[in-house]
């Protein structure tokens, strides 16, 4: 079947007619896949259904916006959605076959309209398109003001779409605010960007925002067979799925990507056949099930493997700088599984992930994952800044083996009180000996004497225990979210604390676990440094999460709530009210006690001397 013909955004499965291709027709170009299988209405949109539904509903209602933002990573379907929503402002339809006409809009556009496919090509007189990243001055939004004013030539309503508006001047910014705010009934603006931030506030605030969001990846590895079954692909299950990864959420990354990858196949000799072997060579990844292998004799300590497999991948064609990269990612995978189990059910994951993947969480701790994470994370930077990246990837992986027995600060600290100096058993050298399950994780049990750590160990280890000179640090308890907030101003480290205040909209509290909201505006590594503050503070590790919503006002906004119920109980005062009365222009600026110097919400009414004595939260303007 020919899909040469096809308008963007056609199904997946086109309906071609003879009569709108004759034989005698010369062949079309040929039109990548991203191009071919472009949406072209929102039931055609896979991973934004919040946008979607949010947009059908304000279309049934009529509470149509003047002006949308849309935003999100490259290949998500910005400039796409924007074509669409372009289609429905103009959407008109004629009758025919007994089905009533539709000229209104909607984004129930059940065949092409009247402007749909000038829209969809670009060609639309009424629709016009505009790149912010080569058009940036005023000029070029002064045009859009003045043409903003005529009525559209053929359709409903003019539409402006305007891609990567963040490149815009300040200037151009400026110009487009109050066209913006109220612009003419006839005309659209729709806006996309991918760095939202660099976008004014004042702009934002004229907008109805959509953020697209990453495409799954199971999701987006069932679109690519879609596909692959329109073009009739053979393509195996492990090669779909890592094309999905390697997409990173991105629709047009991943039909890139698959069409490199069918003429890989085709080049090949295989009929057009993709196999996930030749799928790696391609995208020069690693086998998943030998990077899962170099994981595993790593953090058992049998570094003389591991090194041994690195070498093999490297000679099969591996960037050892991937191979690092592809570890950290199944130390991720395996972290995953031990904190929300319910991760298996990922389509994007192999069998092999799914088996070994969760054989890893059973053995491996928290601790020991993390500094695995970190470790091979710096390693990739030290591999990209080294001209021998082979031999920095090998020490790389000495370090991670060497240290996934190493104890962590609160076991040192145990350890340490127990025995009164420095444990020679928590220093144990990884070598080629059975694995055994500690609690910095899997290593070997058999102490090698010849190894450096060991060395080091017997050297730093006195014959006689000596006491322990050095007071251990006690636990600090923290009874309370309050108790919190006084602990770090008592620590004197005040933005913790104003974030505490005026950031955390409190879910859960209880001693070693903290779940809140973060308030608007609120900074987003604030569970991290809380979590490493309270590590420090108290020599307990806590669990510090961020939840979606259901949190507690913050500490601030109660507090001004309150300072609001006061302000309304004195300004209901017959006196206080007389008194407002009396000297116009007068406001209340403050509400004191005479106590504490803050009144409360059952506080009597102040007497009329009290009222005079205490003039101050009166004055004149």
């Amino acid at each position: 079947m020919d899909h040469e013909h096809d308008p963007p955004g056609a199904s997946l499965l086109p309906d071609e007619s003879p009569a709108l291709f004759p034989a005698d027709a010369p062949p079309a170009a040929y039109r990548v896949l991203a191009r071919k299988y472009r949406p072209s209405s929102f039931a055609d949109l896979i991973g934004q259904e919040p946008m979607v539904r949010t947009l059908e509903n304000a279309f049934d209602l009529g509470r149509i916006h003047q002006a949308y933002l849309l935003t999100g990573v490259r290949g998500v379907g910005k400039t796409t959605t924007a074509r669409i929503l372009a289609r429905a402002f103009n959407y008109e339809l004629p009758a025919s076959d007994g089905q009533p006409a539709i000229n209104q809009p909607t984004i129930h556009m059940p065949a092409l309209g009247v402007h749909c496919q000038a829209i969809i090509d670009s060609r639309h007189v009424d629709v016009l398109e505009m790149d912010a990243a080569s058009h940036t001055g005023i000029d070029d939004v002064r045009e859009i003001i003045d043409n903003a004013r005529y009525r559209p030539v053929m359709a409903r309503t003019k539409v402006y779409i305007i891609d990567e508006v963040h490149m815009l001047s300040k200037a151009a910014f400026n110009g487009l605010l109050k066209t913006l705010e109220e612009p003419p009934e006839h005309v659209k603006f729709i806006f996309a960007t991918t760095e939202i931030d660099k976008v004014p506030v004042t702009v934002r605030s004229r907008c109805q925002r959509f953020d697209l969001r990453r495409i799954d990846a199971g999701l987006l590895a069932e679109h690519l067979r879609k596909i692959c079954d329109a073009e009739q692909v053979v393509i195996e299950s492990d090669a779909l799925a890592m094309i999905a990864r390697a997409a990173e959420g991105s629709v047009r990354d991943a039909l890139s990507l698959l069409d490199q990858a069918i003429a890989y196949g085709a080049a090949h000799g295989r009929d057009g056949a993709i196999a996930a072997d030749d799928l790696r060579l391609m995208l020069g990844v690693a086998d998943k099930a030998r990077v899962i292998d170099l994981f595993e004799a790593t953090m058992a300590g049998d570094i003389a493997t591991a090194i041994a497999l690195l070498e093999d991948q490297y000679n099969g064609g591996a960037d050892p700088a991937q191979a690092l990269i592809e570890m950290a990612e199944f130390a991720h995978l395996v972290t995953r599984f031990k904190l929300a189990p319910e991760t298996a059910d990922s389509a994007a994951l192999t069998p092999e992930e799914k088996r070994r993947g969760q054989a890893a969480a059973e053995k491996l701790s928290i601790p020991t994952l993390t500094r695995a994470w970190q470790i091979l994370m710096k390693g990739v930077d030290e591999l990209r800044a080294s001209q021998r990246p082979l031999q920095a990837a090998d020490m790389v992986l000495v370090r991670l083996a060497y240290a996934a027995d190493l104890p962590t600060p609160g076991e040192a600290l145990k350890q340490l009180a127990a025995t009164g100096g420095a444990p020679a058993g928590g220093l144990s050298a990884p070598s080629g000996g059975a694995p055994r399950s500690g609690a910095g994780g899997p290593a070997t049990a058999r102490l090698a004497s010849s190894s450096p750590r060991a060395q080091l160990a017997t050297q730093a280890a006195p014959a006689t225990p000596a006491p322990v000179t050095q007071p251990i640090a006690q636990t600090v308890a923290i009874a309370s979210f309050e108790a919190l907030v006084a602990l770090a101003e008592e620590k004197r480290d005040m933005r913790l604390k104003l974030a505490l205040d005026s950031d955390v909209r409190l879910v859960r509290f209880e001693p070693g676990r903290i779940e809140f909201e973060l308030a608007p505006g609120g900074a987003r590594d604030l569970a991290s440094t809380l979590t490493q503050k309270l590590q420090l503070w108290t020599n307990e590790r806590w669990m510090v999460s961020i939840v979606a919503a259901g949190g507690a006002p913050t500490l601030k906004e109660q507090r001004t709530e309150k300072e609001q119920a006061r302000r309304s109980s004195l300004e209901a005062d017959p006196m206080v009210a007389a008194v407002l009365t009396h000297f116009p222009g007068a406001q209340i600026v403050a509400v004191r006690g005479r106590d504490d110097g803050v009144a409360t919400s059952g506080d009597a009414a102040p007497t009329e001397d009290e009222v005079w004595d205490d003039a101050s939260p009166i004055e004149e303007d």
